[in-house]
Order: structure tokens, then sequence, then C-alpha cells
């Protein structure tokens, strides 16, 4: 990525936690973590207005940024951690456990760079190319193969400068080291940091992460990592795209009127929230503009919308919201190409996204009754579209000191054509969703999505 034109290297550091505020440390992965061992690493870019020099950039922001990851990394010590993964079995057919690993002076990558990019483009809700967005988010490190494991960092931080006019924020981290949930509490530490020129605040707020593994189910971390191929790992796919990504915006006005759609065609849906509404709305947008541009799929063929629910509140017994890692369930809704096409689909999609989430959070039994068959869903041929991002946290509240951010953006959506959702910046109760489509497609949709909520 550092090899674009478009982009200058300022500076490259690593930053550690001060000297012995750590030391050596480790978390093990629970099954909830080993789910994502595999999976592409997540990006998001944050941007921020910011009409300075870049001499005041390179004497003031640089300086706070560095001095104040330092003093977040040693309550978020997993972040300049590293991942270690050991694909062989031993002579029981046994997989040692993946594990957080923290030696003394390990460290974060942290990348100052200039760009010569159009910052208004970028951070407008129209269609923009993609391949703009890739240079601001960093790779993750080198891979470490030894004989008898694999490690790799767990997360890297890029600040770019775009002459007089803004900062962007990329992150990129592996999935395994936590979900949203924990890299927002991150964001939160760090950002106060950054604000206020110490920890006092972030202390005093007492949302310090939990790293007791309070998900204690052996059989079911055994379980998961015996089903996991690690063979191969770990080899995230290169972020190229020809596509384009678009923020469309479902206003509280918008999101009651499609309430009232699904309650007036079909009453006896029980489940109509804002967010399953919204999901279901964009899901059938997206069949129906893949119909209209001409993509050929068989009726009977399967479409599959993929949400993840937070589990922390809803284990027995609940675990603290602040628990650092991974604590999702996957949720799928499966429906007929045909059906989430037509003209019902948007209502259908709504009833069946509901019904999914009510049968797993409403389990009399606990939402883990069924957590061998969670991802079973995945195994059914379908076209899968997931949900990145959660209108639960608001990512717009990150204030570094140069105020909220002006856009943000989940880079990540790319590798596999999910979907982000996330809460607006000027309101909670608006949302935003970017997608990132073909051209053709994008058109499409954006006809659609605006056409259906004129009706």
């Amino acid at each position: 990525m550092n090899s674009n034109p478009n982009i200058t290297i300022l500076e490259n550091s690593q930053i550690s936690s001060p000297p012995a505020t750590i030391g050596h440390r480790s978390l093990s992965l629970t099954f909830f973590d080993i789910t994502w061992l595999l999976f592409p690493p997540v990006h998001h870019v944050y941007f921020y207005e910011f009409p300075h020099s870049k001499s005041h950039f390179i004497d003031t922001i640089v300086p706070n940024l560095k001095h104040s990851l330092s003093l977040t990394l040693q309550h978020f010590f997993p972040f300049a951690s590293k991942l270690y993964v050991f694909p062989n079995r031993d002579n029981s057919g046994v997989v040692r456990k993946p594990e957080i690993r923290h030696e003394e002076g390990d460290s974060v990558s942290l990348t100052f760079a200039e760009c010569d990019l159009d910052f208004k483009e970028l951070t407008g809700n129209h269609p923009r190319i993609c391949d703009k967005f890739y240079p601001l988010v960093p790779p993750l490190g080198n891979v470490v193969k030894a004989s008898d494991y694999v490690s790799i960092p767990l997360f890297s931080v890029q600040i770019t400068y775009f002459q007089d006019a803004g900062i962007s924020v990329g992150m990129t981290n592996h999935h395994s080291l936590g979900d949203a949930n924990t890299r927002f509490g991150f964001l939160k530490a760090w950002s106060s940091i950054a604000r206020f020129g110490g920890d006092e605040s972030f202390l005093s707020n007492g949302s310090q992460p939990v790293y007791e593994r309070l998900i204690n189910f052996p059989k079911l971390d055994k379980d998961k990592l015996n089903k996991t191929s690690l063979d191969t790992f770990y080899q995230p796919p290169a972020l190229v795209s020809e596509k384009v990504r678009a923020t469309f915006t479902l206003t509280r006005t918008k999101i009651d009127r499609l309430k009232n759609r699904v309650q007036t065609e079909k009453p006896e849906v029980k489940h109509v929230s804002s967010f399953t509404v919204t999901c279901g709305y964009i899901w059938s947008c997206i069949a129906k503009a893949r119909v209209k541009t001409g993509e050929k799929k068989g009726d009977d063929e399967l479409e599959q919308f993929i949400l993840t629910v937070d589990c922390r509140s809803r284990l027995d017994p609940p675990i603290p919201a602040t628990y650092f890692g991974n604590c999702g369930a996957p949720c799928i809704a499966t429906i007929k190409n045909k059906v989430l096409a037509g003209d019902n689909g948007f209502v259908v999609a709504v009833e069946l996204i509901g019904e999914a989430i009510s049968k797993m959070v409403k389990n009399k039994d606990g939402i883990l009754k069924d957590v061998e068959r969670w991802h079973d869903g995945f195994k059914i041929p379908a076209r899968k579209i997931g949900v990145a991002g959660t209108p639960k946290l608001n990512f717009y509240d990150t204030d570094f000191g140069w105020g909220k951010p002006k856009k943000y953006e989940t880079v990540s959506i790319d590798y596999n054509g999910s979907v982000s959702i996330d809460a607006c910046k000027d309101s909670t109760q608006d949302l935003d969703i970017g997608l990132c489509l073909w051209s053709a497609e994008m058109e499409a949709f954006s006809s659609i999505f605006n056409g259906g909520l004129e009706n």
C-alpha cells in the first residue's frame, strides 16, 4: 500500500506502552474468537476536518498521537500484541488453542503519511471508487512462521494528512482481536487520552477492559478449533476492487414509514424494529438492483442475510459490556431469490430477519443452546450478505481533539460484499448504510432505494 502514488510516507513508528507497564501477558482465545481466525482483516477510516498546515500537523498532532497511543496501550495491551496460532496437532491429534501474547517491548505500527487525494471527494456520500480508500488503511504487518507456530501483529494505524483540509485515521485489526464493542472501547480511550493529554478522564469513567475469560466453555473451544483448518494460516486477501462505495441515509421519518408499511401489509409480523426494517430494505433493494442490471440467477437459488448478535448481556450469567474480545453470535436469514427480488420481498425479508433474531435471543434455554449449529447456515450454498458495524455504538463520538469525524467508512466491507449500518453523525436516530457495488448495480440500487421511500 505504501507504493501508491497518492501517498507519501512521512514517518514509520513503532509505539509501545511505557516501559514496565505490561510485561509478559497472554490471553487465550475463546470459541467466539476462534470463529474469526481465517477471516480477512477489519479496516476502518475516520476522516476529520483539519484546515491547518503540514508543519502544524507534524509539530502538534504527530507527537500527541504517539504519546497518547502509548498511554492507551498500557490499558489495552492486546492491541500491541501478536496472535499465536499453532497449526500442528500433537500425537493425540489435539490442536493447541491460539492465544494473544504480549512480550515486553511489543509495539503497534503507527505510520504518518501525506496524501494528494481530494479530501472533500472522499468524505462524500456519493459513489466513489473503492481503490481510493485502500492507501489510507495500513497492512497488519509481517507473518512469522516457525516450526511450531505462526504469529501475526493484531493491529496497525495510519494517520494521513490532506493539505490544509483534513486528517484520516486508518486502522486495521485482525478480527480475532475483538468485535466492534472491543474496538470502540479502545477508540474511546485513545481519543480521550489524546484530547485531555492523559488517562485520568478515561480511568475515572470506569470503562477499563475486562480481560478475565468469563466465557469459559472448554468443549465449545475444542470443537470450534477442531473444525478450523489452520494449515494455510495466515494469508489475508488483497484489497483490490473496481467497485464503488456509497453511503445512504435512512432518517427516523423514513424508518417509521418502512415500519408502518410492514405492519400494514403483514400485521402478524412480531419483530419490527428500526434495525430489522433497515436490514430488510437494504437486502431487498440489492436483490432488485442485481435483477435490474441483468444478473442471471435462478428463481429458486438462495440468498442469505447474516448479522451478528452481541451475547454479552444475553449469557447466563451476563458478562460486562467491557469484556475484551469477540462475543457475537451469527444470525442468518435465508430466502429464495425470486421472493426477495419480488414486490413483497422487503416485507418478507423483515419478517425472516426478525424471526431469526427473536429465535436466537429469546431461546428459553439460553443463547448458547444451539451454539454447535450456529454456523451450519454458512454451509448452505447461497449468496451471502453480511452486516458490519452496529447502530448501538456511535463511532462519530471519536474525538481526538479536532472535533467529531466528518465521515466514517468501513473499508473492509469490500472483501465480501457486506454492508455497514451505523448511527449517523448528526442523529443517532438516523442510520447510515455503507455499500460496495459495481457501478451499474450502485446506480440501480440508488434508484430503487430512493424510489421505494417515496411510495
